[in-house]
């Protein structure tokens, strides 16, 4: 396969001089895409395109900058087939749920315009003669590191707030899936966008590092891993004058108590935890469950249905629930966790196996933990569910904060007051009642505490790290008080006189 010309800078497309690495489907290991990485001067190059094109991009009107966004809307309708397709091969995530991300890309132009406007609106107040005002500026160049899972959506989280606040972007996708942020930037061009305001720079982590280490970007916006973005808290420490925007993952805890509608906890659960084969940063890694008879019953039904999802590649038919994992190394790391919950007192009420000897699929796993006196605090980032017993609601509570973690977190019971304690009781930036842990709202803040994010939640609530604000006082005229402060003299005849 011939290297691609995959980098994107100051309109142009180029071939990256770093690294040579390629994207395999991990249905079935072939290679669908290939490339080169940006090096240390491309990523300068980069930077300094954006850094170029900012003034005037920041220039324009709100509504002139939205305008490309009904552009690229008009562009990704058309080509929105081609970009499922592209998402289901590279991430493996079954079609039907591809074409949900390509919804959730359609949706957000309108969100993010309306989120900007409710959150970051120019004021106008008069008192006298003085004027009080509020502006919100871009806070100028700014890199956005893509994930892998959500490769159109979640980056487009990120662009189009970034955008419309009239920041220009520096665009790292990751490295698994260049394709998707290959498609999307050329989308992007078709809207005619201006030179220099979106650039695109594929590589791995010594592009990651050369561009957040980069002295001229203002800012940078990240999706991933604790790992990673601890990582980067890091390197923007002592650079108060960077704006970072941090959301990462979660061990979010699932309460299911009190309700005798079983197929619809049942459902609700495994929405939770394997969905795009437990890859979400918002997927249930800890059933919370009573003791006793009715955790018993549950417990029995979710068994037989997990052992039952349907297990295969991106565009059979009929359409699978669960695709591979990203990578034969994301099935390694999964196994090898839980080798060490099992070694360490848990259960395997359904073991997690390879499905094939094709491809990067497990089946889901359910593992019951709770003799485990110290499990391990991490998110493991794939189709393994975790039990955990409890007697009184305030024990449930208890576990559920038992995590560096603060993410996401719900209830599915028939019982509105145990929802209304959890929620005062849990730490967790998004929790659910009767609903999937991984169903979020768009024109809703999206975000976590704990390792799970830096307070800068991103949806509807990206405006507010997408720009800054600017207070004013403001006069057509001075004018000296009647009055001075004591020992303050001004004798404005000697001026007058002169």
């Amino acid at each position: 396969m011939k290297p691609l010309t995959s980098l994107f800078i100051d309109g142009q497309w180029i071939q990256g001089e770093g690294e040579s690495f390629e994207s395999l489907n991990p249905g079935n290991g072939e290679s669908i895409w290939e490339g080169n990485a940006a090096n240390a001067d491309q990523v300068d190059d980069a930077v300094a395109a954006s850094r170029k094109a900012f003034p005037h991009w920041a220039e324009l009107t709100l509504k002139q900058r939205a305008a490309y966004f009904q552009r690229f809307n008009t562009l990704l309708e058309e080509h929105k087939t081609l970009l499922a397709d592209t998402i289901g091969q590279e991430t493996g995530k079954p079609l039907w749920e591809a074409q949900t991300e390509i919804t959730a890309m359609l949706g957000k132009a309108s969100i993010t315009v309306k989120a900007y406007q409710e959150r970051c609106s120019s004021e106008d107040n008069s008192n006298q003669n003085i004027r009080s005002s509020l502006s919100y500026r871009p806070h100028g160049v700014v890199a956005i590191f893509g994930p892998y899972n959500f490769p159109g959506h979640l980056p487009n989280g990120h662009i189009m707030p970034a955008l419309l606040a009239g920041n220009t972007v520096v665009f790292k996708p990751s490295e698994l899936t260049p394709r998707t942020a290959e498609l999307m930037v050329h989308l992007w061009q078709k809207a005619e966008l201006p030179d220099g305001v979106l650039n695109l720079v594929q590589g791995g982590k010594d592009t990651g590092v050369a561009l957040a280490s980069h002295q001229n970007i203002d800012g940078l916006f990240f999706t991933g891993s604790a790992e990673t973005g601890c990582y980067l808290h890091e390197q923007f420490g002592g650079h108060p004058e960077k704006i970072l925007a941090l959301e990462m993952g979660g061990n979010n805890p699932l309460l299911v108590t009190e309700t005798d509608n079983i197929p619809a906890a049942v459902y609700n659960t495994i929405q939770s935890a394997y969905i795009t084969s437990g890859q979400r940063c918002t997927c249930a890694r800890r059933l919370l469950v009573p003791e006793g008879y009715p955790g018993d019953r549950f417990i029995l039904a979710l068994k037989e249905a997990v052992s039952n999802i349907g297990i295969g590649a991106y565009n059979r038919e009929p359409q699978p629930f669960m695709g591979p994992l990203i990578s034969q190394n994301a099935v390694s790391n999964l196994l090898n966790a839980q080798q060490t919950l099992l070694e360490g007192g848990a259960e395997a009420l359904l073991e997690m196996q390879r499905f094939t000897d094709k491809g990067a699929f497990l089946t889901p796993g359910l593992l019951e933990c709770s003799n485990m006196e110290d499990p391990p605090d991490q998110e493991l980032f794939g189709p393994l569910l975790q039990i955990y017993r409890f007697k009184e609601l305030s024990d449930a509570v208890d576990l559920a904060n038992h995590t560096r973690y603060g993410l996401s977190a719900g209830v599915l019971s028939d019982n509105p007051a145990i929802f209304e304690y959890f929620q005062r009781h849990v730490r967790a930036g998004l929790i659910n009642w009767n609903r999937p842990l991984t169903g979020a709202s768009s024109a809703r803040p999206f975000g976590g505490t704990g390792l799970s994010g830096n307070h800068r939640p991103s949806a509807s609530a990206a405006a507010d790290y997408c720009a800054y604000p600017v207070a004013s006082l403001q006069s057509e005229a001075m004018e000296l008080p009647d009055s001075l402060p004591p020992g303050l003299h001004i004798d404005d005849h000697i001026w007058s006189n002169t």
